[in-house]
């Protein structure tokens, strides 16, 4: 035995100690219950880990990311046990964490029911009270090729080793370095239970698991692609504790009701016909109406702001984005050509950048004119696959209310910093209030322009996001081909993160279309060209906003605004007369004189979530006043009517919440 010294990492705090050989990451933290891991080097270890003289060794806890990654990975394990155990003929995919939980793979003849998915569970729940054991065990190719000989999809990953995509989550299994194999062993005996390819690591024992539930199950490509074999996909979620699992089902509870597919139905807002094609949605009149008061409000403050209107078409030919590059960077997003006028290749728009510049090319620009602020609603078409395409968030066929700014690199700073404030304050007027910023970076493989300008670029966007005073989160990597970006991130009602705005600084397509001005000297100068997406598109926003109230729209975007409920047929005719003076002041009231009674015809208002319900009977009449019953069920009574009017005016003309 000799000793070995390392340094323990505790947040900031460093604590020196001298221990034996042989001593495990696991007696470094004993009686820490919520360390789970280490992380060493940087590199995550099993608490079985043997320390090294020198090392730096850090407790990962449960609750922490890479805790929780690890507790998910743990628990997909003991799924695809059970599954085997349950369904011996299954073979193994692969069981990666994702956000909030897990899924595992399996190539099985039938799919699961919901029967099989309580089956699965029942026998997880065994498993884990058995607390066997998670052992890590280095295997050689030749070995493991030998040991899982009857599974052809791990197979396949140990020819990935090195190589392996976090996109399908293949780099679970087979990382860079060497392979592994995790035995789950029997607490007693130590007799093998199961096995899996994986490259860890994970927690000490399945009863280091301490709350988790099967989700759904759905099919799923091989590896996400559509050329290979169709398989069965177990979704699930685990949490540090029960009443965290409790907490998350809740919330997936308040998600699902306010699913904008849903909700989209209910409230006759939209809908996206199979004859039409999947991604591509219709707006019916309530949701126009929706529609149009959003544009209508942006519409304006744009032109507050400076903003010029353009529209340009919908398909181009094909030589403007081998200008622009998008067909080198972009073709995989973008519908195949149409082959028209002898030959020549025609796309679908899937940005309107390029359209932008042939307008600001058009004609001889003068730095007097700038900044040229060029606004569009223009819709755009991006061929998604069909497992990504989602309602109207991850739609192929949508309205960008886009922007494209034209500056000289003196007036840059500034247009950027009046731009982002300006985003910032329109998205709080739709009532998105909470706020981070995103800075996206190069993508060392896929990006065009010189080094440079890249960093000059991200240099003057960084210190545009620092002086908004909101949060800074680093997205290396994640930048479009052709400049660094700021996305506003925003949080909804149920605490949920949508991406909303971005703001891209470009000094490429300005190059790559010879875009000039005349500057004061008569010199031709180069355009510095900012890309800006308020809304990111009309679809996704407006699917945003209908999730964030849950169909509950503020009166100024709500569809109806007021619906007259008469108390007896009697007096129907006073409402319509109230209908009539709300309307000529440009207000949105409806009567309801359908032979429903009263209450139902309150319980239909209350479903279809108009803010005021606006009550008559005898009484009211008798003093030239209505009632007002709101959203919540509370009420407001003897209101004369031009009061109530100037009410819900006010209401609507302040973009408040009833």
């Amino acid at each position: 035995m000799s000793d070995v010294r390392v340094i323990i990492q505790r947040d900031s705090e460093r604590e020196e100690r001298v221990v034996t050989t042989g001593t495990t990451a696991a007696e470094l933290f004993a009686g820490e219950r919520s360390v789970i891991a280490a992380r060493v080097a940087g590199e995550l270890k099993d608490l079985s880990y043997e320390v090294g003289d020198g090392e730096t060794v850090e407790g990962v806890e449960i609750s922490s990311e890479d805790g929780l990654n690890i507790l998910r990975h743990s628990t997909a394990h003991v799924m695809a046990q059970a599954v085997q155990e349950l369904f011996p003929e299954a073979k193994l995919g692969i069981g990666p964490p994702v956000r909030d939980g897990f899924y595992y793979d399996f190539d099985v003849e039938k799919p699961f029911t919901p029967e099989d998915l309580k089956a699965i569970e029942k026998k997880m729940q065994e498993i884990q009270k058995r607390g066997q054991r998670f052992s890590r065990r280095v295997v050689t190719d030749e070995a493991a090729r030998e040991e899982l000989a009857d599974e052809p999809y791990k197979l396949e990953l140990i020819g990935l080793k090195g190589s392996a995509s976090s996109d399908d989550g293949a780099d679970v299994e087979v990382g860079a370095g060497e392979l592994t194999i995790y035995d789950n062993l029997d607490a007693k005996t130590g007799d093998l239970c199961w096995k899996d390819l994986c490259r860890g690591p994970h927690l000490p024992t399945t009863r280091n698991i301490p709350a988790f539930k099967l989700m759904r199950n759905a099919a799923a490509y091989w590896r996400g692609s559509e050329k290979n074999p169709m398989l069965q996909r177990i979704y699930g979620t685990a949490w540090p504790s029960k009443d965290e699992l409790k907490a998350h089902l809740e919330f997936l509870a308040e998600a699902e009701k306010r699913d904008h597919r849903k909700l989209g139905s209910e409230l006759d807002l939209f809908s996206i016909p199979e004859q039409i094609g999947s991604g591509l949605a219709v707006f019916h009149p309530k949701g126009g109406i929706i529609r149009r008061v959003m544009e209508d409000y942006s519409r304006r403050r744009h032109e507050e702001e400076g903003y010029e209107f353009v529209y340009t078409p919908h398909a181009t030919k094909g030589k403007l984005f081998e200008t622009s590059g998008h067909l080198d960077w972009y073709a995989d997003g973008m519908y195949p050509p149409m082959q028209l006028d002898e030959g020549v290749d025609y796309y679908l728009k899937p940005m309107n950048c390029p359209m932008h510049n042939l307008i600001f090319d058009a004609r001889g620009r003068s730095y007097r004119e700038l900044p040229l602020r060029l606004f569009e609603f223009g819709t755009v078409y991006r061929y998604e696959k069909s497992g990504v395409v989602h309602g109207l968030t991850r739609a192929r066929g949508f309205t960008q209310d886009d922007a494209h700014i034209y500056c000289t690199r003196e007036q840059m700073s500034e247009e950027l910093d009046r731009t982002l404030t300006f985003v910032l304050n329109l998205l709080r007027d739709y009532g998105l209030t909470d706020f981070y910023l995103e800075l996206s970076t190069k993508d060392p493989e896929k990006f065009v322009g010189s080094d440079e300008a890249w960093e000059e670029a991200t240099e003057t966007l960084r210190q545009v996001a620092e002086k908004q005073g909101l949060p800074l989160v680093p997205d290396p990597g994640g930048a479009a081909f052709y400049g660094p970006k700021i996305s506003v991130q925003a949080k909804d009602a149920i605490g949920r993160t949508w991406q909303m705005s971005t703001i891209q600084l470009d000094f490429n397509l300005p190059e790559r279309f010879d875009l000039e001005y005349t500057a004061a000297d008569g010199s031709k100068t180069r355009p510095v060209m900012i890309h800006r997406a308020l809304f990111g598109s009309i679809e996704r926003f407006f699917a945003v906003l209908l999730e964030h109230y849950a169909g509950a729209f503020p009166a100024w975007l709500a569809p109806v605004q007021a619906i007259g409920i008469p108390i007896g047929d009697a007096h129907v005719e006073y409402l319509e007369k109230f209908a009539d003076t709300a309307r000529r002041q440009g207000l949105r009231v409806e009567v309801d004189s359908s032979s429903d009674r009263m209450q139902k015809k309150i319980r239909n208002a209350q479903k279809q979530k108009v803010p005021f319900m606006v009550i008559a009977g005898d009484e009211d009449m008798a003093n030239g006043a209505v009632s007002f019953r709101y959203r919540d069920g509370s009420q407001e009574n003897g209101i004369p009517v031009d009061e109530a009017v100037a009410k819900i005016a006010k209401v609507v003309e302040e973009r408040t919440q009833v």
